[in-house]
């Protein structure tokens, strides 16, 4: 199959699509025929990459993609990618980085969120790009956006911390672990409240998927992305009617000051914040700030600190008055995520390599 998708224009990755959708899956062979008749109606019916991926991929008659249909063509990839090789033979994670590649696809995709990837979002995004990238790139750790096998291992060994029973959910007190306690316990409770979950898998009551985690992690490291935005925004707004009332930033920031107090540090009062905030956003209508608010201020990261991580407003604050500016080492190119990812995956593996001079020593949760 992939001297045929590479005959019918296709990128190399198209090739289990291909070949499911010309019927594979049930027969576990595909005759020319067959193929012939799938391939003439999708030209015939689909005139760019991104409705041929989703006639491919989806389920007929279907307009978008939803997260199951992403499984097989990432199976695939698992399978053949020579990035890869080594994560084969560990079948039992091989449904785990699945799972972590199709989050980030519609964490990125999906600007609907609504649990359906549209033709029209695939237009937009970098996906198939991407996809025709696998082809040409032999190091899958270069394709940061989605496939990165080191940016899986981060995030799960985030998860990994934090789900000391093992059962794959997180609850409250697990998550109020993450960063050592750096997240208000109110955020918490709006992270489980189902404001920034409803539109994927049903899921039990009191907990978190992996799944649900990837998200977390990908919002809570990098707050410039659009979604990370309306992830903790849609938190933030406790009534959902679109906009962030100064009720409702007294609310997060009373528990915030609390935090403050406690590590020594004098909080300022809430009404001098306020002003600071609003000063900061310059929002369109006075004392009441909308996501389309945060997004044009380009300050989203600095503001959402401020009301429920203690932690990174307070580095925020010293790095200000000290004037220093952030990460001044870095590739001013790679995202807050990149740059992230990249530091936890250096001290895992540091962590990693020390641990095996210890006799007791466990493996850790994939390999690495």
């Amino acid at each position: 199959m992939a001297v045929v998708a590479k005959a019918c224009g296709c990128p190399l990755y198209w090739k289990a699509p291909l070949f499911y959708a010309a019927g594979g899956e049930r027969t576990g062979s595909v005759s020319v025929h067959m193929f012939v008749a799938m391939w003439r109606k999708v030209l015939l019916t689909c005139h760019d990459d991104a409705a041929r991926f989703v006639r491919l991929l989806g389920h007929p008659g279907c307009s978008g993609l939803i997260q199951e249909d992403f499984v097989p063509f990432l199976q695939d990839v698992v399978n053949s990618h020579p990035g890869l090789a080594f994560l084969r033979a560990a079948k039992d994670f091989h449904s785990r980085y699945i799972t972590t590649v199709i989050q980030r696809i519609f964490y990125t995709v999906n600007r609907s969120w609504s649990g359906m990837i549209s033709r029209e979002e695939l237009r937009r995004s970098s996906f198939l790009q991407a996809v025709s990238q696998l082809e040409v790139e032999p190091d899958i750790n270069r394709m940061t956006s989605f496939f990165s096998y080191e940016h899986f291992y981060v995030i799960y060994c985030k998860f990994w911390e934090l789900d000391l029973d093992r059962d794959l959910t997180i609850d409250r007190s697990d998550l109020a672990r993450h960063g050592d306690g750096a997240i208000s316990s109110r955020m918490i409770d709006r992270i489980f409240s189902g404001a920034v979950t409803r539109a994927r898998l049903p899921r039990k009551v009191g907990k978190l998927s992996y799944a649900d985690f990837v998200w977390f992690l990908l919002s809570e490291e990098d707050k410039t992305t659009p979604t990370s935005t309306e992830y903790w925004f849609r938190c933030m707004d406790l009534d959902g009617d679109g906009a962030l009332s100064m009720f409702e930033l007294e609310f997060f920031y009373e528990e915030q000051a609390q935090r403050m107090a406690a590590r020594g540090v004098e909080p300022l009062p809430f009404h001098d914040l306020a002003r600071q905030v609003l000063d900061l956003v310059a929002p369109r209508c006075p004392g009441r700030i909308t996501l389309r608010d945060l997004k044009q201020c380009g300050l989203a990261g600095e503001f959402f600190d401020a009301f429920f991580n203690v932690d990174k407003y307070l580095a925020r604050e010293q790095r200000e008055q000290a004037g220093t500016p952030q990460d001044t080492d870095s590739d001013p190119a790679a995202s807050a995520w990149d740059r992230y990812a990249a530091e936890e995956y250096d001290f895992l593996v540091a962590e990693e390599a020390m641990a095996e001079d210890d006799d007791d020593h466990d493996e850790g949760p994939c390999p690495l």
